[in-house]
C-alpha cells in the first residue's frame, strides 16, 4: 500500500522507508509526522516567543513561515494553491467596494475550493490521496470569508444594526498583508484547524487573549487569585493527547473489520435480518469516528500548546482550553437529538455556517445552510444526498422535540425512558444520514437507501406534516408582537387607571 501511493504524494518522501515499514500511505505519514513537529513547536512559540519576549511582527512571520513549511512538506507544489486563494481573496478584500466586498470575497474564494475540488476529483484520480490539499483550503475558506464578513460589520454598519456577536467578532481595521497571511496559514492550524475569529487569533498574537477573561471568573466575580499568572496549557494539552492515542488506537483496530461497504453488499444484505444490518451499520459509523478525534483533538492540542485557545475559567477555578475545541466526544456519543449531535462535531465549522449564512439569510436559512455545508465538503454527489436528507432530519427532530418532548417532563422516569428513546434513534438517523458521504458516489448511495426502502425519508416527511413547528424566526417575532400588545395593554390600563382617579378626584 505504502509503496504504491509513493509516486502520488506530491509531498516530501523522507518518511517513505517509515512508511514502508508500517504499511501506511506516505501522505499520512506526513501528515501526522508534520503535526507532531508542530507540537513541539507551539511550546517552543509559547516559551521562548511569549508576547512579553518578543514582538507581534516577529510572532506573525515565524508563525506563518512555519506554516508554509509544514504545506510544502506535506503537499509539495499543491500548497501553492493556499497563496493563491488567499491572494485573490485579498485583492478582493483592498479593492473592492467595502459595501459589497464580503460578497464578491466569498464567491471568490469558495468558488476557488470548489474548481480545485473538481479537478482533484473529476480531472485526477479522486482516489490517489488520501491526505486531501483541499482540506486545508476548506479551512482557510471558512476564514478568509468570517474576515470579510467581519470587516464588513466593523467598518459600514452601526453597533445597533449588529447582534451581540457580531459586535464581539467586528474588526474595525483592514489586516495587513502579514497579519492576514499568519492568520490564514500559521503551523498551528494550516493542516487541520480548526477555524477562529480573527479577533481571536489577533488577541493570541499580541499576548492579550487572557486579559478579558482573567477580570472575572466563571461566576462572574473577580478572580483575583488567577489574575496575577498566565495559565498553563500543560494538563489540557496532555488530556488531549491521551484522547489522541486512545481513538487512533481504537480506528486502527476497528475501521477494516467493520467497513461501511458491507451494508450495501447483496450477500450481507441477504442473509442478514434487517435489525442486525441496524446494529452493524451503527457499530461502522461508530469506528468511523475515532479517526475525526484524533485529527480534531490534535489540532487543539498544537493550539493550546502555542498557548492559543484560553476560554476563562471553571466554577472550581480551572483553566478552560476550549475556545476552538471542534469536538465534544461524550456529548456526540450520548446526544438525544439530531441537533445535538451537530451541535458537538466540528464546532467550530458548524458557526462558520452559522454567522456567515444562517444567521444573515433571508429565505429558509436551515436549508441554505445545509446546502452550504455540501458545497463546502466537496463535489461528492454524496455530500449531497447527505446534506439534502439533513435537512429533512433536523425538520422530523424539531418537530418531535416541540411536540412530543414536553409529554415526558412530568417526571424524571418518563424523561429517562425519552432520553433512551430519543439516543437510539438519533444514533440511527445519523448513521442512516452520514452513509452516502462515506459511500461517496451516486449508485453505492442510493443502493443504499434502497435497501432501507428510504424508511427514514418517508418517516420524515410525514412527522413534518404531522406535527407541523413555526420557524425560529417566525416565533421570535410572535413574542415580539405579543409583548408590543402586553406593552400596549399595560399603558392603556395606566391610562384608564389615571383617568379614574382624576374623575374621582
Amino acid at each position: 500500500m505504502a509503496t504504491q501511493t509513493t509516486a502520488s504524494c506530491t509531498g516530501s518522501t523522507l518518511l517513505q522507508p517509515l512508511s514502508e515499514i508500517i504499511n501506511l500511505p506516505l501522505d499520512q505519514v506526513n501528515f501526522v509526522a508534520c503535526q507532531l513537529f508542530a507540537l513541539l513547536m507551539a511550546v517552543w512559540f509559547r516559551i521562548y516567543l511569549h508576547p512579553s519576549k518578543t514582538s507581534p511582527f516577529i510572532r506573525h512571520v515565524v508563525a506563518t513561515l512555519l506554516g508554509f513549511y509544514l504545506a510544502l512538506f506535506c503537499f509539495g507544489w499543491y500548497s501553492l494553491h493556499f497563496l493563491v486563494q488567499s491572494g485573490l481573496s485579498y485583492s478582493v478584500m483592498v479593492f473592492a467596494g467595502l459595501e459589497n466586498m464580503h460578497k464578491y470575497c466569498f464567491i471568490v474564494t469558495l468558488g476557488y475550493l470548489i474548481l480545485c475540488q473538481i479537478t482533484r476529483v473529476y480531472v485526477f484520480d479522486y482516489g490517489m490521496y488520501s491526505a486531501d490539499f483541499t482540506g486545508p483550503m476548506m479551512v482557510i475558506t471558512q476564514k478568509i470569508t468570517s474576515m470579510a464578513f467581519e470587516i464588513h460589520d466593523g467598518l459600514t454598519k452601526r453597533e445597533g444594526q449588529l447582534t451581540p456577536g457580531q459586535k464581539y467578532f467586528a474588526i474595525s481595521r483592514m489586516p495587513s498583508l502579514l497579519e492576514y497571511l499568519s492568520y490564514n496559514c500559521n503551523f498551528m492550524g494550516i493542516l487541520a484547524g480548526p477555524t477562529c475569529s480573527y479577533n481571536d487569533y489577533k488577541a493570541f498574537i499580541e499576548g492579550t487573549c487572557y486579559q478579558p477573561r482573567h477580570q472575572e471568573n466563571a461566576n462572574g466575580k473577580e478572580n483575583g487569585k488567577y489574575k496575577q499568572t498566565e495559565p498553563s496549557p500543560k494538563n489540557d494539552v496532555i488530556s488531549k493527547l491521551c484522547t489522541c492515542a486512545i481513538s487512533l488506537a481504537v480506528y486502527l483496530s476497528l475501521y477494516k473489520l467493520l467497513p461501511v461497504e458491507r451494508s450495501i453488499d447483496d450477500d450481507f444484505v441477504n442473509s442478514t435480518p434487517f435489525h442486525l444490518q441496524v446494529v452493524y451499520l451503527y457499530l461502522a459509523m461508530l469506528a468511523l469516528r475515532p479517526k475525526y478525534y484524533f485529527v480534531w483533538t490534535l489540532a487543539d492540542a498544537i493550539n493550546n500548546a502555542a498557548g492559543f485557545g484560553f476560554n476563562g475559567y471553571n466554577k472550581d477555578g480551572s483553566p478552560r482550553w476550549d475556545l476552538i475545541s471542534n469536538l465534544r466526544i461524550l456529548d456526540i456519543e450520548f446526544a438525544t437529538s439530531f441537533k445535538l449531535f451537530l451541535d458537538n462535531w466540528n464546532i467550530q465549522t458548524a458557526l462558520w455556517l452559522k454567522r456567515v449564512c444562517y444567521e444573515r439569510c433571508p429565505i429558509n436559512p436551515t436549508a441554505a445552510t445545509f446546502l452550504l455545508s455540501a458545497m463546502w465538503h466537496g463535489v461528492y454527489p454524496g455530500y449531497y444526498l447527505t446534506f439534502l436528507t439533513g435537512i429533512g432530519m433536523t425538520m422530523a427532530a424539531r418537530a418531535v422535540r416541540h411536540n412530543i418532548r414536553p409529554y415526558f417532563l412530568m417526571s424524571d422516569s418518563y424523561k429517562g425512558i425519552y432520553d433512551v428513546i430519543t439516543w437510539a434513534w438519533t444514533q440511527v438517523a445519523i448513521s442512516y444520514t452520514v452513509a452516502p458521504f462515506v459511500l461517496l458516489a451516486v449508485g453505492p448511495s442510493l443502493k443504499f437507501y434502497r435497501t432501507w426502502y428510504f424508511g427514514l425519508h418517508l418517516l420524515c416527511l410525514l412527522v413534518v406534516l404531522a406535527l407541523p413547528v413555526k420557524s425560529k424566526r417566525r416565533q421570535a417575532k410572535e413574542q415580539q408582537d405579543d409583548l408590543q400588545k402586553d406593552n400596549q395593554t399595560d399603558h392603556n390600563s395606566t391610562d384608564n387607571n389615571c383617568n379614574q382617579k382624576e374623575k374621582t378626584t
